[in-house]
């Protein structure tokens, strides 16, 4: 294995306007470089997805973003999206994610295809190792393991986040994993969408994957009333480009 150097800082923090924060990781490789975004509200912040958690996501919210703990939302339970989850209090997700279950973690990318089930998929090569640099000078990253979580909240498809001043509805979109959620602010006509659509090659095949669930998944976004979408991965795009992206899995999968 290749020597890494450190990264200082481990996140990268990019404010979009008042309330909303895009938080990443940019020495995790491509494959689990993962988007979080902080929502700031009157009342209560969100956390949408929480990284690797191969460095304190915690501790960053409350260095720089606020100083009250946020709820924590997963969109779903793979290691990109839920890796600091145990560093929060309050932590929310569909009871069909397995939040609880050890052992589903790698940055070894023969190891995290076979957890994965990508071992037969033909995609992107997956890289010997999944971080270009280390958080620490003495971090073994052959050691990673996800750790599990409770939810401290189950959510169902309709139930309401309220922050006070915004409300956002819990949109349950199985197909990469079964119990996919997003949040769709009505009013800002605005999607936080995980791994359910991203503007990249879309996973539909991994352990857990329903390639019959994804294509409904599509369905229903094409009715919605959506102008921009912030998903779990590369920048965020419009609502018109969500309904290409769909349209083509559709001609894809669609049968």
């Amino acid at each position: 294995m290749a020597a890494l150097g450190v990264a200082e800082p481990w996140f990268r923090v990019e404010r979009i306007d008042d309330q909303l924060t895009l938080i990443t990781e940019p020495s995790v490789n491509g494959w689990l470089q993962a988007n979080n975004w902080h929502l700031r509200g009157r009342d209560a912040d969100l956390l949408i997805d929480c990284g690797l958690g191969v460095a304190s996501m915690r501790d960053l919210v409350l260095d720089q973003l606020s100083t009250r703990e946020p709820i924590v939302f997963l969109t779903h339970a793979h290691l990109d999206h839920m890796g600091s989850a145990h560093e929060f209090a309050d932590v929310w997700a569909h009871a069909a994610e397995p939040t609880d279950q050890p052992g589903r973690g790698s940055l070894v990318g023969a190891e995290l295809k076979r957890i994965l089930g990508l071992e037969s998929v033909e995609t992107d090569p997956m890289p010997e190792l999944l971080l270009d640099a280390l958080p620490l000078p003495d971090y073994d990253l052959t050691s990673y393991e996800l750790r599990p979580v409770t939810p401290t909240r189950y959510l169902i498809d309709g139930d309401v986040v309220d922050l006070g001043d915004r409300r956002l509805e819990v949109v349950h979109l199985p197909g990469h994993t079964p119990g996919s959620i997003a949040l769709y602010d009505e009013g800002a006509r605005a999607i936080f969408t995980g791994d359910v659509i991203y503007d990249d090659q879309l996973l539909d095949t991994c352990h857990g994957s329903s390639i019959p669930d994804y294509v409904e998944t599509m369905r229903r976004l094409l009715d919605m009333d959506i102008a921009i979408v912030h998903a779990g991965h590369a920048p965020s795009f419009s609502g018109d480009r969500m309904r290409e992206i769909a349209e083509e899995y559709l001609r894809f999968r669609g049968r």
